[in-house]
């Protein structure tokens, strides 16, 4: 279960004094006995969420308490251990008794978590199929590999745990085939290339990745590019990523000076309007307003049948109508 943070009023807290029978008590051990209706691990994460205070001050949930301070808890609820089913579209490419595959939209997010705990692609799938594969997870039932929110495109879905196994280890063993298009900032001086830099965790930035050499969290990560449309001041690749490391293509390209276009992490933007495109400043509308990575094409073995399937998402509008105004822009210019 987790815990969710609200803003509340100090009225809505309650609070505590220590007496002296709870000296050198844990503080989620101590707010665990009084708070009797939840669970120590759920009063751990509320701690954690910055709902506590200790005479105002937020504590790790192991802060030894002492005589006389004033405990101070704000009101939280639980989210459910699984994701909601909620009846919302989904754009299924194919679908059997072993496994699905769809075209995941830009914005949705993949499966529950903090700040989206409903409209989630696990919950769609939840409505649609019921049962699906419980080794990602409670909360990520079905879930095998995942899309960053503002990712379009082909993500496979196990049904059964079987099927979660053998898809599982086809992406560890590096066997499936993904392929993405996305448009980055500036020109790459090569028309092909692959990027080798290993990424760890950032160093003080919770949301982003990093090139780290030599760090514990950091691990190889490989991706091939290939550039296939020049315009003024953007490129168009098609990508393939050899691993599959947390925003890796997205890491990669901002590494080499050319990140993709309206990464709000990575590129500095999380828009672009038609002005800043043409030079016509007063020109604000929105050509894009998210980040433009796609992921095209997806190659893997039926878990069951183990025949090679292939699939294949057609770029959303959005990027369809990027590509038109930066070939409309590149053409003026010439």
């Amino acid at each position: 279960m987790v815990t969710t943070v609200q803003e509340q009023s100090d009225h809505c807290r309650e609070e505590f004094i220590v007496e002296t029978a709870d000296v050198g008590r844990r503080l989620d051990v101590f707010l665990a006995g009084r708070l009797t209706e939840s669970s120590r691990a759920t009063v751990r994460r509320a701690i954690d969420a910055g709902l506590a205070t200790v005479d105002g001050r937020d504590e790790k949930p192991a802060y030894r308490l002492r005589v006389a301070q004033r405990v101070r808890v704000s009101p939280f609820e639980e989210q459910p251990q699984g994701p909601y089913p909620e009846d919302i579209p989904l754009d299924v490419l194919y679908e059997d008794a072993h496994l699905s595959v769809v075209h995941k939209p830009a914005g949705m997010v993949v499966h529950p978590g903090k700040g989206h705990w409903s409209g989630t692609l696990a919950s769609g799938l939840a409505f649609r199929y019921g049962k699906l594969a419980t080794a990602g997870g409670v909360q990520r039932p079905g879930i095998v590999h995942r899309l960053d929110r503002d990712t379009s495109g082909v993500i496979v879905i196990a049904r059964t745990d079987a099927a979660h196994a053998h898809l599982a280890r086809q992406f560890a063993e590096r066997t499936i085939d993904k392929q993405y298009e996305a448009v980055v900032v500036g020109l790459p001086d090569r028309d092909r290339d692959v990027i080798v830099r290993p990424i760890g965790m950032h160093t003080h930035h919770r949301e982003r990745m990093a090139i780290r050499e030599g760090h514990s969290t950091s691990r190889y990560a490989e991706t091939f590019y290939e550039v296939r449309e020049r315009f003024r001041g953007f490129a168009r690749l098609r990508v393939h990523p050899k691993t599959g490391r947390t925003h890796q293509i997205r890491v990669h390209l901002a590494s080499i000076g050319h990140p993709i276009l309206c990464d709000r992490l990575y590129g500095g933007r999380c828009r672009i309007t038609l002005g800043e495109l043409t030079g016509h400043e007063d020109d604000e509308r929105v050509v894009l307003g998210r980040q433009s990575l796609h992921a095209r094409f997806l190659k893997l073995v039926h878990p069951v049948t183990g025949a090679t399937m292939r699939f294949e998402a057609p770029l959303p509008r959005d990027l369809q109508h990027l590509l038109r105004v930066l070939r409309e822009v590149a053409t003026a210019g010439r």
